[in-house]
């Protein structure tokens, strides 16, 4: 899609790099290196070049080469100022780990130290403030910061500190939560440093996050009980000088859903979320303010940004309201998405081995069609037969069916240890956290789903061809799968390799392979006759799953690879 994003032309053959940038670009944007407030990461170069996040935006008089020191790509870019959290739920922790999730650097200026968990807050140790200062002017002076959220700000002397330091080193934007009460109730910010918010900080601010208790205190004590006294506070607190106002009503009384107040000075957006119900939601306005940030960074519009920010806290909650860290009545929630996941990944024994290869049962569906028996039975009966790896591939499955086999398929695959793959559909993988995806040649690319998935998930790749292999383990796939050796009837137009074809790729590979097409009882042992060592095993569709029993076909195939010596487990 191409809302504000920017259109690129690329002349790879000579490096010229043509790119169109919105036409208010240079009048929002930068002058002379100039940075501006409300635009993102746009430094103007010269009259004829504005670099824009690594992107180069040329005028009417042609392309020009761009230097090697020119065109680093530019990576949005957000420094947090707070407290450290030793429970790493809150503080400087959730923020890194929010921008983490959201894909946008994040700098650490660190104003205090407390020792805290699930519990509460045991301990608090202010950094001096000249110290403060020095990781301020560290960051800032160097590493094109494009937005500062604040958290914990413990002392009057660290805001007047932090307030000076950006007019040295002007950003993009300003996040200000105000923090002065942890979630459990810990007081980290006294009443002293109030009225130096109020004058001093959020006349700075283009967006301020308080939750209820917060915006009462910068109030003196106002009452917040309804959506109306949410609006008004909204109003009062954008009269002390910040751009945006997002009054957080997680706490609002008599509320089943989740409401927050935005406030741009002429218009109220009420934003709302059904309320999740759990104790893990320590963090929770550190990591929304911070997401919130990254959005800006990202160069988002602020009621933009605040939406994926309340979207992308809500998903959070709700993936983490099972997981269990801690002792106290407020657990961390999981950024990541990932926590879960790995938990189920202990299931697997062992990470992926090339002996996996060694009977790999390929799913179809409209043989299971035609034998009336669902993935999930056609897979259990291969694998009590000997199969040592799976993949689904189910090209006429409708996505949400598929999705629910496939987890089927995955339960079954964990309870015996064996590992299960997603043909091409690198969404259904994430979504049900199988072991890994098997591409072709026309699906993404290993390096794209190896992005995607992680360093940890098993990826093959389909190739007819030495330079196909070379590819793949140039990409950081695990294995391949190189066929069709025999003629099949389950891919249209699938050109055969034979023998020779199969070993002159095994012999070029620096993979594990596995060899697939038209292989079953009758020449599986020919093809692991050939005897190349990386030729680890079959993969087979028809003549497992277009038979009347798919256990008694599946222990035949076994016995004959068994019967070859190669690979045997």
């Amino acid at each position: 899609m191409a809302s504000a994003a920017f259109f690129s032309t690329c002349l790879l053959a000579n490096k010229n790099y043509v790119f169109l940038a919105p036409a208010n670009a240079s009048a929002k944007g930068y002058i002379n290196n100039l940075r501006v407030p409300n635009l993102p990461s746009i430094v103007l170069r010269n009259e004829r070049f504005v670099r824009l996040r690594g992107l180069v935006a040329m005028g009417d008089e042609g392309a020009s080469k761009v230097s090697e020191d020119d065109s680093r790509m530019k990576i949005p870019h957000v420094l947090t100022v707070a407290g450290s959290d030793s429970g790493a739920g809150a503080g400087i922790q959730a923020d890194l780990k929010a921008c983490a999730a959201r894909r946008v650097y994040c700098s650490t200026v660190i104003t205090a130290v407390t020792a805290q968990n699930t519990v509460g807050v045991q301990g608090v140790s202010n950094v001096p403030e000249d110290f403060v200062a020095e990781q301020l002017k560290s960051v800032l002076s160097d590493m094109e910061v494009d937005v500062v959220k604040t958290g914990m700000l413990p002392s009057i002397s660290i805001v007047k500190i932090l307030c000076n330091t950006l007019r040295e080193f002007p950003v993009q934007a300003l996040v200000v939560d105000p923090v002065m009460v942890s979630t459990s109730g810990d007081v980290l910010a006294g009443p002293s440093i109030l009225s130096t918010f109020r004058e001093v900080l959020l006349p700075m601010a283009d967006i301020i996050t308080p939750n209820l208790k917060e915006a009462s205190a910068l109030l003196n004590g106002m009452q917040l009980e309804t959506v109306d006294d949410m609006r008004s506070a909204a109003r009062l607190l954008h009269n002390m000088g910040p751009k945006n106002v997002l009054v957080k009503g997680g706490d609002l009384p008599d509320s089943s859903d989740a409401v927050d107040i935005l406030y741009d000075g002429l218009n109220f957006h009420e934003l709302r979320s059904p309320r999740i119900r759990t104790r893990n939601t320590h963090g929770t306005g550190c990591s929304l303010a911070s997401c919130i940030a990254a959005e800006l960074a990202k160069g988002y519009p602020v009621v933009s940004a605040v939406k994926v920010a309340k979207r992308y806290v809500e998903t959070a909650l709700g993936y983490s309201k099972e997981i269990g860290i801690g002792n106290g009545p407020q657990g961390p929630f999981d950024h990541l998405l990932r926590l879960k996941s790995h938990s189920q990944d202990c299931h697997r024994q062992r990470p992926f081995s090339p002996s996996d290869l060694f009977l790999y049962a390929v799913t179809d569906s409209r043989m299971n069609k035609r034998w009336g028996r669902s993935i999930a039975d056609a897979v259990k009966a291969a694998i009590d037969g000997g199969a040592t790896i799976v993949q689904l591939r189910e090209k006429d499955a409708e996505t949400k069916d598929f999705l629910e086999s496939a987890k089927a398929c995955l339960r079954i695959c964990r309870s015996h240890g064996v590992p299960l793959l997603i043909n091409d559909r690198v969404d259904v993988a994430i979504a049900c956290d199988a072991d890994g995806v098997h591409v072709g040649q026309s699906d993404m690319p290993a390096h794209a789903a190896r992005t995607l998935l992680g360093p940890e998930k098993i990826i093959g790749v389909s190739c007819k061809t030495p330079e196909q292999a070379q590819q793949a383990w140039v990409d950081g796939a695990d294995y391949i799968g190189c066929g069709g050796v025999y003629p099949t009837n389950t891919k249209e137009n699938n050109t055969t390799v034979g023998l020779d074809g199969l070993k002159t790729v095994c012999m070029a590979s620096k993979l594990p392979v596995v060899a697939i097409g038209g292989i079953g009882v009758s020449n599986a042992g020919a093809v692991m006759g050939l005897g190349v060592p990386n030729l680890k095993g079959v993969a087979v569709v028809s003549a497992l799953f277009d038979r009347e029993s798919i256990l008694t076909e599946t222990k035949k195939l076994h016995s004959v690879l068994l019967g070859s010596n190669v690979g045997g487990t």
